[in-house]
């Protein structure tokens, strides 16, 4: 029999039509993303909601699938678009009621309010959890869900655990120990804080999953934060205001291929610092597939997005969507304005090296790139650094730096206090 979890709370719904057809015909074709391997892969459910928080649950899905994982993102709720929390909109591979008699080797619980209550109202959730818990198979919990959640459903008698500070109180009750850590792990059970320690949280997963071998792989790349927790930091060459009139006005374009966890970390926190940010989709479709297979839906197609003018332009990487990027005409000839007016213009990860550089958008600029991209660059002598302003430019690495970029933004548009404040709320 069907059932459904419904968020008794109202929360962002879509309203295209031709979404809601587009994603079924979708979901009826395959409910989860393999990776080839040699041996079966490890199988790993995500379930989200209305009011998910969006950077975690995109961050454990990225990481788990560049491990080799086998991950279904399953909506709880009658459909497989949610609103995610600050406005960003993804469309899960199932609906949970589409796998519930399946046998995962972990669930991973993100967070978000809304989300983490309707995770925790879902019996058939409870139920698949407790079973999981049962057969000893991997749990996992981050921000308000191990409270909320496997605290709730009896998951953690006896076990340390951790999550979003406020929620230490309840957590405690339900617990054998709350504890202060960015990602504990106690027997079958790992709990983590919030955005800021989604990235050493699944990439612990990894490593309960496939190893340490195989952690050490995916972790790589990703440019993590050798120290993290300690106040972020940025370098500036030739420094200037960045201004805006009431609100920053800032463009986040994507594409297919995009890298999706700097995608929605740009979006996540610049909204969190009340921007308006828009997020304009390449091409004719609203809906992107990004470099993992993240489903995320723009609020705008480019074609919209170019009659207005905005205080900030800034790009996600990515291979694919960087390449389409430096493809379209229409998006270069913004950013060309952006520079020639002195305004500011950004970009993480391929895209300085794979945009801004082939465009002349470099010039008498420093940068910094993905460290595999950055021989493209024809200045090289400030590419160390995670997050590099020169005056109106802003660069940055890859995924592991980029809330630190994020931070930089706001931290250009309201001051250093605003940016640290935004830092301490998200565990950054």
């Amino acid at each position: 029999m069907a059932f459904h979890c419904i968020n008794p709370i109202t929360a962002t719904r879509f309203s295209s039509t031709r979404l809601h057809r587009s994603t079924s015909r979708r979901t009826s074709r395959s409910f989860s993303v393999s990776a080839t391997m040699a041996s079966p892969a490890k199988r790993v459910l995500i379930p989200v909601a209305h009011g998910t928080e969006p950077f975690e649950a995109v961050v454990m899905i990225d990481v788990l699938r560049r491990g080799g994982a086998d991950v279904t993102v399953a909506s709880v709720e009658n459909q497989v678009g949610v609103g995610a929390c600050h406005g960003i909109k993804i469309v899960a591979d199932a609906l949970l009621s589409d796998v519930n008699d399946s046998v995962f080797d972990l669930i991973m619980l993100p967070g978000g309010l809304p989300g983490g209550e309707t995770l925790k109202n879902c019996k058939p959730l409870e139920n698949m959890v407790k079973k999981q818990d049962t057969d000893g198979r991997l749990n996992a919990a981050i921000c308000c869900s191990p409270a909320l959640a496997l605290g709730t459903w009896g998951l953690l008698e006896g076990k340390k655990a951790t999550c979003y500070p406020v929620f230490m109180e309840k957590l405690g009750v339900t617990c054998g120990k709350a504890v202060e850590s960015r990602v504990e792990v106690d027997g079958r059970i790992v709990t983590s804080r919030g955005p800021g320690t989604t990235m050493e949280f699944s990439v612990t997963l990894v490593e309960q999953l496939l190893g340490k071998e195989k952690a050490a792989e995916v972790s790589a790349p990703l440019v993590m934060r050798p120290n993290p927790g300690d106040e972020y930091t940025i370098a500036e060459l030739n420094q200037m205001n960045w201004s805006f009139d009431s609100t920053p006005q800032i463009l986040v374009p994507i594409a297919d291929g995009s890298e999706e966890m700097e995608a929605v970390a740009i979006i996540d926190f610049l909204r969190r610092a009340k921007a308006n940010v828009v997020v304009a989709a390449l091409g004719n479709s609203l809906e992107v597939v990004a470099s993992r297979k993240v489903k995320l839906v723009a609020d705008v197609l480019l074609d919209e997005a170019e009659k207005n003018s905005y205080d900030l332009i800034v790009l996600p990487g990515g291979l694919g969507g960087a390449e389409a990027f430096a493809s379209s005409e229409k998006l270069v000839n913004m950013l060309k304005k952006q520079a020639e007016s002195n305004k500011p213009y950004g970009a993480i990860c391929a895209s300085p090296a794979l945009v801004f550089e082939p465009h002349g958008l470099l010039k008498g600029k420093k940068a910094t790139a993905f460290p595999a991209m950055c021989n493209k660059l024809s200045d090289q002598s400030h590419i160390e650094h995670r997050v590099l302003v020169d005056g109106n430019l802003i660069t940055s690495r890859g995924p592991g730096t980029s809330l630190e970029f994020a931070l930089a933004i706001v931290e250009k548009f309201y001051g250093r206090e605003k940016g640290l404040q935004l830092a301490k709320a998200t565990l950054v």
